[in-house]
């Protein structure tokens, strides 16, 4: 029965390592995601030849009540240069079935930012991520976006 359980053990380690990651970060959201709330990461040090994928990553839950996500992301370069991009996602089919990954009510997404991204400079590299999501019909984004629980920035190697 032991050697069953260290095999076990072993298989889980080998399915559960991730060559391509960098980096992998959440960060929680408590009661709501405030629209003017910033989500910010910060990253150095990474390698400054390979090119990179960056994604935003996020979990949400059912009390997320639309169909889509938009996003205000900022990229601060460490020479102060600054990247900002208004983006878009759908977070369900049109039959209303949660898109995303996991079990019950909790479904992570893992959602492409940028392609092929290096890291030139030397130094440290801001992400920040905003939400604009917004009623129909509504001019003014919603206040207290509820269901997102957790926001998070992962950097991976591209696959070969």
């Amino acid at each position: 029965m032991h050697k069953v359980g260290i095999v076990i053990l072993l298989v889980i380690t080998m399915i559960s390592c991730d060559t391509n990651r960098v980096y992998d970060n959440y960060q929680t959201v408590t009661n709501g995601w405030n629209i003017n709330e910033s989500i910010q990461f910060e990253i150095s040090d990474v390698d400054s030849i390979t090119p990179h994928n960056v994604f935003i990553t996020l979990r949400n839950t059912n009390e997320y009540k639309y169909s889509n996500l938009f996003l205000i992301t900022r990229m601060d370069f460490p020479n102060g240069k600054q990247l900002t991009d208004t983006l878009e996602y759908p977070m369900a089919t049109p039959e209303g079935k949660w898109l995303g990954t996991g079990f019950n009510d909790v479904k992570e997404n893992k959602l492409w930012y940028k392609e092929g991204v290096r890291f030139r400079e030397s130094g440290a590299y801001t992400f920040s991520i905003k939400h604009a999501v917004r009623k129909n019909g509504s001019i003014t984004g919603d206040e207290h976006l509820e269901g997102i629980t957790e926001v998070g920035l992962r950097i991976e190697r591209p696959q070969n």
